[in-house]
């Protein structure tokens, strides 16, 4: 009876009846207030956060992820082929390596900014959130803290280069392959590349996590997420 009550206040209602509703929706530990829901949807961004954002910054976090692995832009696919023809494979493996080293030295800075993000959510981002999209809660993130990432993570990512020696490798690998007769030259930026990949590496591991508390009971580890996402299940 419960189901059908909130579906029909979902479907029939207006926003400002569809939030009363949301309000005042009895859980088994009592009425959720505006507080509750907005503190359970924070509460599953911040472990989506810190669980998987934190698997990004380790050695081998992009790397060996392959849901995340940085792979070479299309011009520069060509560049892999022409060097792996000519016997340089480990130069080619090694300039993939350092493209995801640096991406895994940036990602360090991206915390901060999704915990002003969290911070500053309303009621209202958190009301669309838990009745929105499996991953309604990474697109409020990507939304609200792309432009910063970005800024962010270029410079870092540029600094990282010189100190992961992805920028000796890479001007060596183009070096090469520059070399080879008849070839188109190459000189790409991959400053700006490997900084947006990781930036789409970031939302994607939210977002899994954010399915896992969505559709995982037991991903809910705490008593306030069990009942602010039980208002989703009902939906």
């Amino acid at each position: 009876m419960k189901k059908l009550l909130l579906s029909a206040i979902i479907l029939f209602t207006g926003c400002a009846e569809l939030q009363n509703a949301v309000n005042q929706f009895p859980q088994n530990g009592g009425i959720l207030s505006q507080t509750d829901i907005g503190n359970g949807l924070k509460e599953a961004l911040n472990q989506g956060i810190t669980v998987q954002v934190s698997k990004l910054t380790a050695t081998d976090g992009f790397y060996k992820n392959e849901m995340v692995k940085i792979l070479l832009p299309e011009e520069l696919q060509k560049v892999d082929r022409g060097l792996r023809s000519i016997g340089l494979s480990s130069l080619a493996d090694e300039g993939l390596k350092v493209i995801n080293r640096a991406a895994e030295d940036a990602v360090n800075e991206a915390t901060p900014i999704f915990v002003d993000a969290v911070r500053n959510m309303s009621f209202t981002d958190a009301k669309n959130i838990l009745l929105g999209s499996n991953n309604a809660a990474t697109s409020y993130l990507e939304k609200n803290t792309s432009t910063a990432l970005y800024a962010k993570f270029n410079p870092v990512i540029k600094n990282s280069f010189g100190k992961v020696g992805a920028d000796q490798v890479w001007a060596n690998i183009i070096s090469r392959y520059n070399a080879i007769p008849l070839v188109a030259k190459v000189n790409p930026d991959l400053t700006d590349y490997t900084t947006q990949k990781a930036m789409a590496g970031v939302f994607k591991m939210i977002s899994v996590e954010e399915s896992d508390i969505r559709n995982n009971f037991n991903a809910r580890t705490s008593n306030l997420l069990k009942r602010v996402f039980a208002l989703q299940d009902r939906n």
